[in-house]
């Protein structure tokens, strides 16, 4: 069974609705990044989502770009709120990812109201962004964020521009909070309505890391571990033909993700779910103070 795929949004790119988070690459050797994009790929992934915080991400991508850019929707992200440095940033991404453009920018995590404001305002990214996208150095302009608020605020800015896509948590205990929930289907309505792409993040988190724990952490989170529950996750989540959902950072957990979307199985019950969360002690990863910035 092959994976599933969609329209992404009004851009014409009908997507895999697995996107590769290429933050996975950060912290790989070359010859690691080169195998798990060859993984990724013959999964049927044909989107690639990336940033240039995301540590060498952008120039592990590259090689496999030089040859093959044609294959794949490729997105990156800029924190930055001034348009003069959101366009050096952009200008950075597209060195290190050595293309001349990228499918879609993102201003990553623009949640906090003075960033929104400046972001938006004269000078500002969004309009950087546009003249980038004039210029033919982008095609599609979109907005990320993190925590409770980000729904909410994502409505804020598509009133205010024609972004091309969202992204915002989506798990089963965020979703259980009945203000997140009205949230994201307020949001979710206004995509369907504008035809804006709707991706989503930190499907298979388990949680915050619990103090004390020694080893190394490939995501900053706590993903699951169990591969049925990640499944579940999943499966939960492309449930809504709606949605998109990007891989996590952990690249050791890419083949139990596509197996998931693959085995032909249904979405599960709300009863799977709420066991699962008991089971494994799932807990929401943000509470609208912390990590909100992450």
């Amino acid at each position: 069974m092959a994976l599933p795929t969609a329209h992404f949004g009004s851009t014409g790119h009908v997507s895999s609705r697995i996107i590769f988070g290429a933050a996975a690459l950060g912290g790989m050797s070359q010859d690691k990044a080169d195998a798990t994009i060859e993984q990724v790929v013959a999964a049927g992934v044909n989107h690639f989502d990336t940033a240039s915080s995301y540590g060498e991400s952008e120039l592990r991508l590259a090689p496999w770009l030089a040859s093959r850019r044609n294959e794949v929707f490729l997105a990156t992200k800029t924190r930055e709120r001034s348009g003069t440095a959101a366009r050096a940033e952009l200008e950075l991404s597209l060195t290190r990812l050595g293309v001349d453009q990228v499918d879609l920018i993102q201003l990553h995590n623009l949640v906090e109201q003075d960033e929104w404001e400046q972001a938006h305002g004269p000078g500002g990214a969004v309009e950087a962004m546009a003249q980038a996208r004039d210029e033919g150095l982008v095609r599609f302009i979109g907005v990320t964020g993190h925590g409770t608020r980000i729904p909410g605020m994502h409505l804020k800015s598509l009133a205010e521009f024609d972004y091309a896509s969202v992204l915002f948590p989506h798990n089963t205990t965020m979703m259980a909070s009945d203000a997140y929930r009205s949230d994201v289907e307020e949001l979710l309505a206004i995509c369907a309505e504008k035809q804006v792409a709707a991706q989503t993040i930190k499907a298979i988190a388990r949680g915050r890391w619990p103090e004390g724990i020694d080893g190394k952490r490939f995501s900053w989170y706590e993903p699951l571990e169990d591969v049925d529950a990640i499944g579940r996750a999943v499966r939960a989540v492309l449930g809504d033909p709606q949605l998109f959902l990007n891989t996590t950072s952990d690249a050791r957990k890419l083949a139990v993700i596509f197996d998931a979307v693959t085995s032909g199985l249904p979405a599960p019950t709300q009863q799977e779910l709420q066991d699962d969360v008991a089971m494994f002690g799932i807990s929401p990863l943000f509470d609208g103070r912390e990590l909100e910035r992450i």
